[in-house]
Formats: C-alpha cells, structure tokens, sequence
C-alpha cells in the first residue's frame, strides 16, 4: 500500500509538471528550467552523503572506536542483505538519527550521542534497522525524485513569470501564471512532504522485519519523541530541507498526522509497530 501511495503522489508531482509547463507556456524555457533542477538535484545526488554528514559535523568510527555499534549495524546489514555502511556518530544531545547516500553500496548511517545515551543496545537496534529499511528500500532515491521535480516546478513558474509569455501561451492569461507561481510550488511541496511521510511509515515495517522484533523500534520512538522535541538541533534548524533525512521530527513541528508533516505522528506509528507486534 506504502509503495502504491508513493506511485501516485509521484504521478501526481508529474502531473503538476506538465500543468505548470502548460500555464506557463513555451517549450524553450520549460526545458531549460527542467534542465536546471536536473543538474543541481544530480550534484546533490552524487554529493549528498558528504554535504549532509559534514553539515552535522558527524564523525566516522569504525570495530575499533565503537564496537557495540559496529557489532548491532553489521548484524542488521546481514539481515537485511546489505552491505555494511558507513557509521557516523554526530555530538548532539537530541536523540535521532539517520541515513544517507545514493544506494545500497555508498550508503551511510548516522546516530547522534543523544540517541545512543537515551536507549537500550535493543531500541538502538531498532532504529538502526529503521535507517537500514530506508537504505534497503532506496528512499534516497525516491526523495531525490520527488526533489528533483519540486525543484523543476519551482523554476518553471519563475521562468514562466520572468519571460511573460505563459500570459500569452494558456487560456488564463496572466491569471494561470500567477496560480502557477504560487499554487503550484507549494502543491508540489506538500507532495514531497506526503512522499516523505509513506516512505517513514514503510521503514518502520521493514526495520521491525530487519530487527526482528517490532517492539524494539516502538519503545524507541516512544522513548525519544519528547526528548527530540524538546532538544534544538541547530544544524538542522539552519537546514530544514534535510528534516525528512531524520528518523524523529528535528525541527520541533507539525505534531499532526496531516500534509503538512515531514513525518507522521510518533504516537501513530508507535501503534502501527504494537499491532504489527500483536500488543494492540
């Protein structure tokens, strides 16, 4: 069901593409804004694990400075079939974590110090197989997708608006530009914020497959929502596009299950992970 929800909300992205590149009109600038969002989102693909983990500050370890961690990670990259990734460690009281890089083979995985005080070596567990369930599932992938077309949408109503000539090239006239402009650019972020949201929901499910036990995860998100909420994560306030990135909210918003949430309510799917569990 996850995968379907994702399918359509990036039909939908699509489609909100093709209407912009309507409204606005001309071909010309169409392809060259697309052009555009394409080549900063491929830098960014390329590039990403390195900007993001040296935007947190985060450290390497390895067997040797974190065995334990190392130990947990290679047990659960087994299970999951993958590789074993990189692991970071990041000097910040909030509890959280992460994971990054174009697949399975570049792939990174990224705790705070927060996180790994707050929890047992089992919810430790848990959440690393959340990261690695998003690894698996290549969600990097799919919200650099998603990305790269929010961004495409962007260009195209400010090039449809630099140049005038969707006034001339669609039936609403200078109206249709306007709603292209405005409408459009926040529609399509509010897609890529519902891609993001199913995609959390789907890594939870794997991660309690990875991890084997589903209650190992729900204890940890439980055990580190308030904490998240109440602990700034500076970093991530000065760079809230990489909110998604996180397996908590760091931004200190967007309580509500709804559109508007880079993820969905903690209290949701902690009961998600109970039922999956059989505890109700």
């Amino acid at each position: 069901m996850s995968t379907l929800r994702t399918a359509v909300l990036l039909g939908v992205m699509t489609a909100l593409f093709v209407g912009v590149g309507f409204m606005v009109g001309g071909e010309a600038g169409m392809f060259v804004a697309f052009g555009l969002a394409v080549a900063m989102n491929a830098f960014a693909w390329w590039n990403s694990d390195k900007l993001v983990l040296r935007m947190y500050g985060a450290r390497q370890v390895d067997e040797r400075s974190a065995p334990e961690l190392h130990r947990v990670v290679a047990r659960l990259a087994g299970r999951a079939g993958l590789p074993m990734p990189k692991l970071f460690v990041i000097d910040n009281d909030q509890p959280n974590a992460f994971a990054t890089g174009r697949d399975p083979e570049h792939a990174s995985v990224a705790a705070t110090t927060g996180l790994l005080r707050r929890l047992s070596w089992q919810e430790i567990a848990g959440v690393m197989a959340h990261e690695l369930a998003h690894v698996r599932n290549r969600d990097t992938l799919i919200m650099t997708v998603t990305a790269t077309l929010a961004g495409a949408i962007g260009l195209l109503a400010q090039f449809g608006f630099l140049f005038g000539r969707g006034a001339r090239n669609n039936p609403f006239g200078i109206v249709g530009v306007l709603v292209a402009m405005i409408v459009a650019p926040l529609a399509a972020a509010l897609v890529q914020m519902a891609v993001s949201r199913s995609r959390e929901y789907a890594a939870d499910r794997g991660g309690a497959e990875i991890c084997g036990n589903p209650l190992w995860l729900a204890d940890a998100l439980d055990k580190i929502a308030a904490p998240a909420r109440r602990t700034d994560n500076r970093a991530a306030e000065a760079n809230p596009a990489t909110a998604h990135l996180f397996i908590v909210n760091p931004l200190h918003a967007h309580r509500r299950d709804s559109l508007f949430a880079t993820h969905p309510a903690t209290e949701n799917r902690v009961r998600a992970l109970r039922r999956m569990a059989g505890g109700g």
